[in-house]
């Protein structure tokens, strides 16, 4: 028998296991039933599309099989699926594949019930098993292979891995019970609960294998003559679940609590969904799919290597969980089924990715789920849950998706200037004034910095609208290729010329000409620090503030080649100056050219910090400021 030791990640994730994650220990159930219903799958798929497996398995039909044994304190998992050889034993078992083991720590909380509802969301089920077992071994034979191998651990640094014997194909674990674990999980009740509660709807039967002592029925007669009913231990084979694909059934039959225990057993949640989306469609493609949209993101749906929430399945038959064009990937959020019976059974993946057939449920799918969302905007409470969760995959969409944009569009909501909450375009446009015809925005990273930006000022004054976009990351990279909603063009704040005041050409003309030679001046102090320098009519309040350089075009290439990885530098900015503020007419008229150097430096560091962009010199701007706060005194 060869010992192997643990990957680092296993090792301290078993650590987890048997330590912290104690309030929830039934889900290994849950776990590993799912386990055994994957490899049933695969067994499944490949006794159609394998030649060399199609004769040996013609009559072969998966099933999971537990049982229990109160004396030993053990409990028994068996399945007749692919099985596992040794290599695959050390791969699934010995080693975590991708980054499962890392995302799973970085997202544990602290509060042992959420942590281990993570368990299942990272593809690390089969570890729970430690959280009731003393030790654990896992016989398994691939299907097509003659040598069977037990995998033995007592779940500390290290496993026994060695050639052992076993006619079938399939795994068997058999788990030996912690002892003060052996009354609760060793017990056909407890099993029969939490089969029902996680694994109803897994599509092959479950089966729970025990002993009963059966008491004789006795006649009248017998009874009459004292006769003493015979007590026999009767072993028993109950099938514990519906064992039916949930999805295939009619809406009406189904009820609220089926569909929700569905769901938590495909998504390993353990919160109800906020969503569930049903359609059965018969005609030049038939198919089914049922979706569902948690209540909480998925914890990996920023990473580069999500996990696929959506199954395909072909008449019944699983064929993969790991294709991400089933659904854009904006939708990665959403988990559920499509079950096609128009698809080829030994589809490949290059076959998934040009098939027309997939293609059409893809793009139906896609406005079914949309609709659906829209519908579910009415509700306003439940829509905030809903945009609290989604609202920036939703923005990636109308960036993505050129087809359904406008849908987006009407689905994607903001702060802004005039409402405490959040607000749809199509409320924006209705509260505009009956002059206005573009739908204004400010983007950066901090709500209240955008909300008292001196850029807005001017628009305030105007009664004018302004999204507030305080997600920066990716507002600022999207927003400018949206184009326009309805007619109304998005126009970033910061690029677009200020609403119009009352002021004529000449006067204009006028201010420009008197504050020529200061702002000339400021520039040359300032140099390659600022674009240039010039006098605004956009500012009421603030003496100073930065705008961008350039159009709104040249700024969408910036940000688009930015979001490709390529190094764009950052052009320097514009500065305005407020020309009815006290410290510019002063300073318009000031001799000492040390006042105006240091006067003409805080304009432009204030201006930055006041749109939230970092200064370049903090040391020397709280030095200028000291000095003409000691000449003010």
């Amino acid at each position: 028998m060869a010992k192997h030791q643990f990957q680092t990640e296993v090792g301290q994730l078993l650590h987890l296991m048997t330590h912290s994650l104690y309030s929830n220990k039934e889900i290994f159930i849950r776990e590993l039933v799912s386990n055994a219903s994957d490899a049933l799958d695969k067994l499944n798929y490949l006794k159609l599309t394998d030649e060399n497996l199609k004769e040996k398995f013609a009559s072969w039909s998966g099933e999971i099989n537990v049982s229990f044994d109160e004396a030993d304190k053990s409990l028994t998992i068996s399945d007749n699926g692919i099985g596992m050889n040794e290599e695959d034993l050390i791969a699934s078992i010995g080693t975590i594949a991708k980054s499962g083991t890392k995302s799973f720590v970085e997202n544990l909380t602290g509060d042992a019930k959420k942590d281990s509802n993570l368990i299942g969301q990272f593809g690390v089920g089969f570890y729970s098993v430690f959280m009731v077992a003393s030790s654990v071994d896992v016989i398994s034979k691939k299907a097509g292979e003659e040598t069977a191998y037990k995998w033995s651990s007592t779940g500390t640094g290290e496993f026994d891995l060695a050639p052992a014997t076993k006619e079938s194909n399939g795994t068997v674990i058999y788990i030996k019970l912690k002892d003060e674990e052996a009354s609760e999980f060793a017990s056909k009740y407890r099993i029969k609960n939490i089969v029902g509660k996680y694994s109803n709807h897994i599509a092959y039967p479950i089966f729970l294998n025990y002993s009963e002592e059966v008491t004789e029925e006795l006649s009248e007669e017998d009874k009459k003559a004292g006769k003493e009913a015979k007590k026999t231990t009767e072993k028993k084979h109950e099938k514990i679940n519906e064992a039916t694909a949930l999805w295939m059934q009619p809406k009406a039959k189904i009820k609220k609590e089926e569909y929700n225990d569905f769901y938590k057993s495909i998504s390993h949640d353990s919160t109800n969904p906020m969503m569930t989306v049903h359609t059965r469609v018969e005609g030049v493609n038939e198919y089914t799919t049922l979706f569902y949209i948690p209540k909480k993101a998925p914890m990996d749906m920023y990473r580069a290597d999500y996990q696929p929430g959506v199954k395909l399945y072909v008449k019944r038959v699983f064929i993969t969980d790991d294709e991400k064009e089933l659904l854009p990937t904006y939708l990665r959020f959403v988990r559920g089924i499509i079950d096609s019976e128009d698809l080829p059974l030994n589809v490949s993946r290059e076959i998934l990715q040009e098939n027309r057939i997939l293609a059409n449920i893809k793009q139906s799918s896609v406005k079914k789920i949309l609709s659906e969302i829209k519908k579910l905007s009415k509700d306003e409470e439940k829509y905030k849950e809903f945009i609290a969760e989604y609202n920036r995959p939703i923005k990636e969409g109308i960036y993505q998706d050129f087809t359904n944009k406008e849908a987006l569009l009407e689905l994607v909501r903001y702060k802004s200037t005039k409402v405490d909450g959040i607000t749809s375009l199509e409320a924006y446009k209705e509260r505009a004034n009956s002059e206005q015809k573009a739908i204004f925005y400010i983007t950066g990273e901090n709500e209240k910095i955008l909300r008292n930006s001196p850029l807005i000022e001017s628009y305030k004054k105007n009664d004018i609208e302004v999204l507030i976009l305080d997600d920066k990351e990716i507002d600022e990279i999207i927003t400018p290729t949206f184009g326009a909603y309805k007619e109304w063009p998005f126009k970033d704040v910061a690029l677009c010329e200020a609403p119009k005041v009352e002021q004529t050409e000449e006067a204009k003309k006028e201010v420009e000409e008197k504050f020529q030679d200061i702002t000339k001046k400021i520039k040359e102090i300032l140099g390659e620090a600022v674009t240039d320098v010039r006098v605004t009519n956009r500012l009421s309040e603030s003496p100073s503030c930065v705008v961008k350089e350039g159009n709104e075009q040249m700024a969408q290439m910036a940000q688009m080649m930015r979001a490709m990885g390529q190094e764009m530098p950052e052009a320097a900015p514009i500065l305005e100056i407020n020309p009815d503020h006290a410290i510019v007419t002063k300073l318009n008229g000031c001799a000492d050219d040390k006042m105006i150097e240091d006067v003409s430096w805080v304009l432009l560091d204030q201006a930055k910090i006041s749109e939230g962009m970092e200064i370049t010199d903090a040391v020397a701007f709280a030095q200028r400021l000291n000095r003409i706060t000691a000449k003010a005194l």
